[in-house]
């Protein structure tokens, strides 16, 4: 190498005032449109059955499974969203989903941030081995177990009760484990420095950890309302009056021996889908930080 020579830059270092070269450019470009193009059909295809449902709930019930499929409704059949609320207890339906939702969500949240509390910040005997019986317990099938907790729920008369659902799902192993990878991430330092002071570990559970939690906590609120809105089993089993069903227990009244109003079923559907999506569009943000944060932990 001679004295004019510039010597060569480590590989995987960018010198300053070096340009790149057209023609890796233009692939890294190509690449990024390859990328773009892949992520828009994927999303395309994920959206496309939630498309086929709103077109349908704007169609005759004839019209619903017509071949070939129309994309677009010709008529668009308004009415539809007028009827389901005078041809069934939509109202009753949504406030039951409702109301059963918040109450779980509240209890689950709840629950789970305290217990994992506990297993993340509390030294006692066997704390690890109970950590993995408990959290191993998302492993086992409801179906397992499903008819000694409705005779459980019969012998305390809960059954045929909205309380029946809350009791089954107040407490959650899924919300433990993510809130406790949540909690292993904020440094140690700051719950010894909150014990130095004389601040209690409920204080310390109350006025540190849940403040610093709120990306898990909107991942746990999102997920436990969405999963308990959607819920159908649960209410089937222990849900038999009327007055108590939920939004996915009244849309199958709609079915009957020799008919279905598919149209109906299909305009209760985006009913009941709008407040799980405003509330994910509220929230997401959080969700997603709360999901990363958790999850990429070692």
């Amino acid at each position: 190498m001679t004295a004019t020579e510039a010597p060569a830059p480590p590989a995987g270092i960018t010198v300053p005032g070096r340009v790149r070269p057209p023609g890796r450019r233009v692939a890294s470009r190509g690449w990024r449109l390859v990328g773009y193009a892949v992520l828009a059909a994927s999303a395309a295809a994920l959206l496309l059955p939630f498309y086929w449902m709103v077109v349908s709930s704007l169609k005759t019930n004839n019209d619903v499974f017509t071949i070939p499929i129309t994309w677009l409704p010709d008529p668009v059949v308004w009415r539809n969203y007028l009827d389901i609320w005078q041809r069934s207890e939509m109202t009753t339906w949504l406030g039951n989903t409702l109301l059963l939702s918040v109450i779980v969500t509240l209890l689950q949240v709840f629950t789970g941030s305290f217990a994992a509390y506990g297993f993340a910040r509390v030294r006692f005997p066997g704390r690890n081995l109970l950590f993995l019986a408990y959290v191993g317990t998302i492993a086992v099938p409801w179906q397992s177990y499903m008819i000694p907790q409705f005779i459980l729920m019969s012998k305390l008369h809960l059954s045929n009760t909205l309380w029946a659902i809350v009791a089954l799902q107040a407490f959650g192993a899924f919300g433990v484990f993510l809130m406790k990878q949540f909690y292993e991430t904020i440094p140690e330092e700051l719950s010894e420095s909150a014990r130095v002071d004389g601040l209690t570990e409920f204080g310390i559970y109350r006025r540190i950890m849940l403040p610093l939690s709120r990306p898990a906590l909107a991942s746990l609120t999102l997920l436990t309302f969405v999963t308990t809105w959607n819920d159908y089993l649960g209410p089937l089993i222990y849900l038999r009056s009327p007055e108590l069903r939920t939004v996915q227990l009244g849309l199958r009244t709609f079915i009957s021996q020799y008919n279905a109003e598919y149209a109906l079923i299909m305009t209760g559907s985006v009913l009941s889908v709008l407040p799980v999506a405003v509330i994910f569009l509220l929230g997401q943000r959080y969700f997603v930080e709360g999901i990363a944060s958790t999850g990429l932990k070692g």
